[in-house]
């Protein structure tokens, strides 16, 4: 809970320092780039839920040598 709440106070502080120096926003200010980013986020989840899923056998086998 709290590297959440410090990932939102963070990407809050780089948004705003973003704009109060004028500098252009990593992603686009638009909704099509807050999809891009929970598509990114859904895909790496996704992809260490399976990893662990294929992994996890394996190291259970080798534990038990």
């Amino acid at each position: 809970m709290t590297a959440a709440l410090v990932g939102i106070v963070l990407g809050l502080a780089i948004g705003g320092g973003c704009r109060w120096f004028d500098v252009p926003l990593p992603a686009p200010p638009k909704l099509v780039g807050a999809l891009l980013v929970v598509a990114m986020t859904l895909g790496f989840r996704g992809t260490d839920l399976a990893l662990d899923r294929w992994t996890a056998p394996t190291l259970r086998v080798e534990a038990m040598r």
